[in-house]
């Protein structure tokens, strides 16, 4: 396995950024954000699986929010991620999964991050949000 430059990995969060939070807010669909991650060697599918994690950590979820992101993902709610993250707390460390059940785990990750990313935009951020993405364009208003 080759290792990536920092500029390389700072891309790679940049674009993990954008497309998790497009397919959080409809933007981008759970399938195109997916074919995306699909994409990616291994070693950048590991880093994003952290990155979301952190995102999924950051936003608090809730059992609830867990149960809801998993429904929402189509992973069957047996499956090692959905488990993980419907523990109460979540279990995190999506990155050392097997390689096969990489795609898996970022579909609940994402759909889980869209639950919670939704609920906090309607409570914590209502009208005082300052949030870069919280306010990106809508898939028609993008260049």
């Amino acid at each position: 396995m080759t290792e990536t430059s920092s500029e390389d990995g700072r891309a790679v969060r940049h674009e993990t950024e954008q497309v998790v939070n497009e397919t959080a807010q409809g933007i981008r669909t759970l399938d195109d954000g997916t074919a995306w991650f699909s994409g990616l060697s291994l070693a950048d599918r590991q880093e994003v699986l952290r990155e979301v994690g952190g995102y999924v950590m950051q936003a608090h979820i809730t059992a609830a929010d867990g149960c809801a992101g998993v429904a929402r993902s189509g992973v069957k709610p047996t499956a090692n991620p959905s488990v993980m993250i419907c523990m109460d707390p979540p279990r995190y460390g999506f990155a050392d999964l097997p390689a096969d059940e990489h795609v898996k785990a970022f579909c609940v990750l994402v759909s889980v991050f869209a639950v919670a990313d939704a609920r906090r935009r309607e409570t914590d951020c209502k009208g005082t949000c300052g949030h870069a993405w919280h306010h990106l364009p809508a898939a028609a208003e993008r260049p």
